[in-house]
């Protein structure tokens, strides 16, 4: 199984993707599914659920939350989810993931403007996996650091394109043996996936920012 575990659609403020249009995409990278993964919403379940049967793939339900702890803020991943995290103060969050049978994770821990790098070490003891390879860092390296930290403190890794923009999804992936995501869920807790990915072309992040811009003003 290999599967796409952080992807956006046009429900996050920053992503212009069309969930069925992402899904056909994937479909044709041959991949077997995504993890819808909106920034602080679950809108985009419903259609991805959709676009996921339509084309015979997996979805795993998630979110990308920011929460605050300890006068910082930061992105916390949320997979295998059931309903929205509610909640944005940091432990309340991780109860709320953990209620649901859920796996909390770091996404892009050393990313050079997203990351927890002065932090992660106090982190660890309250997540299950990190995210190893993030396509949308601005340098393998600080995917490489993400990896040796999850190794070092023995925790799940998982890997996502961070899609925003269709054709950006299936640029990092897990391979796993599992046969549907119930397995793929235990297989990330015991550290039995494999990590796949290529950075984006830095470009992709400029549009994206700008789009989310240009959002910003259509709603004020």
């Amino acid at each position: 199984m290999k599967i796409d575990l952080h992807i956006h659609t046009k429900y996050s403020i920053d992503s212009t993707s069309e969930p069925e249009k992402t899904m056909k995409y994937v479909a044709k990278r041959g991949l077997d599914g995504i993890a819808v993964t909106d920034h602080d919403t679950t809108k985009g379940w419903d259609d991805m659920l959709k676009a996921g049967k339509k084309f015979g793939m997996k979805v795993v339900l998630g979110e990308e939350v920011k929460v605050n702890w300890n006068k910082r803020r930061f992105e916390i991943l949320g997979l295998f989810l059931n309903e929205m995290i509610k909640s944005r103060d940091f432990f309340e969050a991780l109860d709320q993931i953990k209620s649901q049978g859920g796996i909390i994770c770091v996404p892009h821990p050393f990313d050079l403007y997203r990351g927890v790098r002065d932090y992660a070490e106090r982190l660890v003891k309250d997540v299950d996996a990190i995210e190893v390879f993030n396509s949308r860092v601005y340098s393998l390296n600080h995917n490489k650091k993400a990896f040796n930290f999850a190794q070092k403190h023995n925790l799940g890794m998982i890997a996502g394109s961070d899609a925003h923009i269709e054709f950006e999804a299936g640029n990092a992936y897990v391979i796993a043996n599992a046969s549907d995501t119930e397995d793929l869920r235990k297989d990330i807790l015991k550290g039995k996936v494999k990590v796949i990915g290529s950075l984006v072309n830095p470009s992709v992040r400029f549009w994206c920012r700008l789009n989310q811009v240009i959002s910003v003003f259509r709603n004020i």
